[in-house]
């Protein structure tokens, strides 16, 4: 089992920041988000924040992708199937990794497939009425 904190205040939205601008990227945030893979401490070791370089009041965050998967893939990063099958989709939207989509997509439940129906909606130029525009 894997432990679970609250979000820290304003991780998302660093995450979101880190993201934005580019439609890809912010639908696969987007997409850890709501899954709630910003709440386990295991994950955390996976975003870097940084202060903003303008000087804005929010800070920015990146997902390291490539070291989440290997991390999964070694074994490191223990998930449901499901939570695997959303991971795996992201860090396909954001970084270009593999993915098989007749498993992963047939493998998801309603409120996973709805979530990644709004992420390649999103990484489309189709940015959801909820966001917050760049």
């Amino acid at each position: 089992m894997t432990s679970a904190r609250p979000e820290e205040p304003g991780l998302a939205d660093a995450v979101r920041a880190g993201a934005a601008g580019l439609y890809s990227l912010e639908a696969a945030c987007d997409l850890i988000i709501g899954a709630g893979w910003l709440h386990r401490d295991d994950f955390a070791r996976f975003v870097t924040t940084a202060a903003p370089v303008t000087g804005g009041a929010t800070e920015l965050a990146h997902i390291d992708w490539q070291s989440a998967i290997a991390s999964r893939d070694a074994g490191l990063l223990p998930c449901s199937s499901g939570e695997n099958r959303i991971l795996r989709l992201a860090a396909s939207i954001a970084a270009g990794i593999p993915v098989n989509l007749n498993d992963t997509l047939s493998g998801l439940d309603r409120a996973g497939i709805s979530l990644v129906v709004r992420a390649v909606r999103h990484a489309n130029g189709q940015r959801p009425a909820d966001h917050a525009s760049s």
